[in-house]
C-alpha cells in the first residue's frame, strides 16, 4: 500500500493512520522550495466506532451554526468556503535536518531508488544528503485556526524539524508562530500565534458521518492558497500499515503535497478532520485521502495546550486480526475482535492476565472488530486509565478489568504478522526444546518443530519454528499435542515463535 504522509511541502490526505501508523507517518513530501509545484506503521489496535466520541469544544472555537443545505439537501459549498475559508491558513516552515533513515521511520527498503515509495521521501526536508550531514530545508503546508487569539491545528509531519515556522492568514497578513507541541503517533501538531480576534472555524461530529456523506477541503495544494476540493466519505475508521492509533476518515476529496494539516469539512461546514495522508503511486493525488478525525485530534491538543506533549497508554501486547478459520477454531460465530499473539513481560496486559490466544472484543462496551480497532482505543487512552475489556477464551466471553501503562508519546503500537493461508492431522515432526533453546525463549514452554508437512505445512508452519501452544492451550510433549488435535475438531489455530515473533496459523485438519 503506497500511502503517503503529505509533508510540509505537501497535502496531508487523511488512518486514522494513519497513522498513523511508521513510514507512513514520517513526513513525505516536503519539498525544498515552498511556493513551488514540486514533484513528489503494538500494542492493541482502532475500529471505526473505536473513537468517535467527540470531543467537548474548546471555548471559542465554536461559531454559530449556518444552514448550509440547501431545500434539496445539497451541501452549499459557496457558503462554507466564503465562511471557513478565512480561518484556513498557509504554514511555511525552515530549519535543518540531520537524522537517520530509522529515526524518521524510513524501512531501509524505501532507500532503493526503485522502490515507489522511495520518490516521497527523496527531496523532501531531510531526505536529500543525510548521510552528508544536517541540510537546510523548507516547506509549506496548511492549518486551520480554532480560536480566536491564535490556536492553530495542523500535521506534526508539517513542522516537524522545524526551527521557523510562519503562518500566512488568507488577508496576507503573517506572523511567526510557536510549536506548542506535536504528536507523532497522531500525526498533529498544535501551533500558536499572537493575535486577536482572528476568524475560527466550526468543529463538526465525526460520529454523524455516514459513508457517502459530502465533505470539502481548503489547503494549499503546491502552494496555492485557498484552494478547495469536494467529494464524498468513502470509508470511516480505516486503520493503515503500522498506524495503529488513528481510526481515519478515508475520502475521494482531493488533496495535494501542501494540504497537509488543512481542515476536511462535512456538508454543514464543521470540521471532521485533518487531513493527513494520500495513496499514491505517482506522488499526487489518485482517489484516495485520510484525515484524521477532529475529535482524535482535540484529544492530543488538550493535552499538548496542558503539559506541552501528548502521551499514549500502552497495553503490552502484539495481536493480528482474525479470519473464518481461526475463528472457527477458537469457537466463535465471526471473525470480530483482536487475536492477541505476544504480550510482553510486566505489561498492563500481563498484569491483568491476559493471554496469547484470548480475542479482546470491547473496550469500554466499543466493539472491537479488527484489531486496528484495539490499538486506536487503547493509544488514544491516556497511562493509568482503566478499562474494561471483554474478551473470548477457552470458547466462552470473560471480562477483564486493565490499568492501562504508558508509552512514549510518538511510540508505535506493535502488531502481528497476518497468519498465513491455508486449506484445509497437523503433519509435524516434533521434539521438546532443551535447555539452551528454552532460555534463548526466555524460559516459554514449546516444542521445536523439525519438519513440517500435510495440512500445517499447507498453512505456512516451517521446520524451525516452535510450537508454542494449540487453541490458547501451552503444549510441552507430543502426548499434549496428540489430546488437544484429537479434540479439536476439523480446525486448529497453532501459536508459533518465528524469530522474535509471535503469530497465530490456522491448520485445517480435514
Amino acid at each position: 500500500m503506497n500511502i503517503k504522509p503529505l509533508n510540509a511541502a505537501l497535502l496531508a490526505a487523511g488512518l486514522a493512520a494513519g497513522g498513523v501508523a511508521t513510514a507512513l507517518l514520517a513526513p513525505q513530501w516536503l519539498k525544498s522550495e515552498p511556493a513551488q509545484p514540486q514533484t513528489t506503521a503494538v500494542n492493541a489496535v482502532a475500529s471505526a466506532s473505536a473513537n468517535e466520541a467527540i470531543a467537548q469544544p474548546l471555548q471559542g472555537t465554536q461559531i454559530a451554526p449556518i444552514p448550509y443545505l440547501n431545500a434539496s439537501g445539497v451541501p452549499d459549498f459557496r457558503a462554507i468556503v466564503k465562511q471557513a475559508g478565512p480561518a484556513v491558513v498557509g504554514v511555511t516552515v525552515e530549519g535543518m535536518r540531520h537524522a537517520s533513515r530509522e529515526e524518521q521511520g524510513m524501512p531501509e527498503a524505501f532507500s532503493d531508488p526503485q522502490s515507489p515509495f522511495s520518490q516521497f521521501f527523496r527531496g523532501q526536508p531531510g531526505q536529500r544528503g543525510r548521510e552528508q550531514g544536517a541540510q537546510p530545508f523548507r516547506g509549506q503546508g496548511s492549518g486551520f485556526i480554532i480560536s480566536s487569539d491564535g490556536l492553530i491545528l495542523t500535521n506534526a509531519h508539517v513542522v516537524n524539524d522545524a526551527k521557523e515556522v510562519t503562518i500566512k492568514l488568507s488577508d496576507r497578513r503573517e506572523f511567526s508562530a510557536k510549536v506548542l507541541g506535536l504528536d507523532k503517533a497522531t500525526d498533529v501538531a498544535v501551533l500558536r500565534i499572537e493575535a486577536k480576534d482572528l476568524p475560527t472555524v466550526r468543529l463538526g461530529d465525526p460520529r454523524q458521518l455516514e459513508v457517502g456523506d459530502p465533505v470539502l477541503a481548503i489547503g494549499a495544494p503546491f502552494g496555492l492558497e485557498q484552494t478547495a476540493t469536494q467529494g464524498i466519505v468513502s470509508a470511516k475508521g480505516r486503520s493503515l500499515p503500522n498506524d495503529a492509533v488513528v481510526p481515519f476518515i478515508q475520502t475521494d476529496a482531493a488533496v495535494n503535497p501542501g494540504n497537509s494539516g488543512g481542515p476536511l469539512f462535512d456538508g454543514s461546514g464543521g470540521v471532521i478532520g485533518i487531513n493527513s495522508q494520500i495513496y499514491s503511486q505517482s506522488g499526487g493525488y489518485q482517489g484516495l485521502s485520510f484525515a484524521i478525525p477532529i475529535n482524535v485530534a482535540l484529544k492530543v491538543k488538550d493535552q499538548i495546550v496542558a503539559t506541552g506533549r501528548a502521551q499514549h497508554a500502552k497495553l503490552g501486547v502484539a495481536v493480528q486480526d482474525l479470519n473464518q478459520s481461526l475463528a472457527d477454531s477458537f469457537g466463535m460465530a465471526r471473525p470480530d475482535g483482536a487475536l492477541i499473539a505476544q504480550i510482553s513481560p510486566n505489561s498492563a496486559a500481563a498484569k491483568a492476565g491476559l493471554k496469547p490466544g484470548d480475542v479482546v472484543t470491547e473496550v469500554d462496551g466499543e466493539p472491537v472488530v479488527r484489531s486496528g480497532a484495539l490499538s486506536s482505543l487503547i493509544g488514544l487512552s491516556a497511562p493509568g486509565d482503566k478499562v474494561k475489556l471483554k474478551i473470548w477464551r477457552d470458547h466462552a466471553a470473560q471480562t477483564l478489568d486493565v490499568v492501562l501503562g504508558g508509552a512514549e508519546a510518538d511510540a508505535k503500537l506493535a502488531s502481528a504478522a497476518e497468519p498465513s493461508a491455508q486449506q484445509g492431522r497437523l503433519g509435524l515432526a516434533l521434539r521438546p526444546l532443551n535447555k539452551d533453546e528454552a532460555r534463548a525463549l526466555g524460559g516459554v514452554p514449546g516444542m521445536l518443530i523439525e519438519d513440517a508437512g500435510g495440512p500445517a505445512a499447507r498453512a505456512g508452519v516451517n521446520a524451525g519454528d516452535v510450537l508454542l501452544a494449540i487453541n490458547g492451550r501451552p503444549v510441552q510433549s507430543t502426548e499434549q499435542v496428540r489430546e488437544l488435535v484429537s479434540k479439536a475438531g476439523n480446525m486448529v489455530a497453532l501459536l508459533i515463535q518465528r524469530g522474535d515473533s509471535k503469530i497465530f496459523v490456522p491448520v485445517r485438519l480435514g
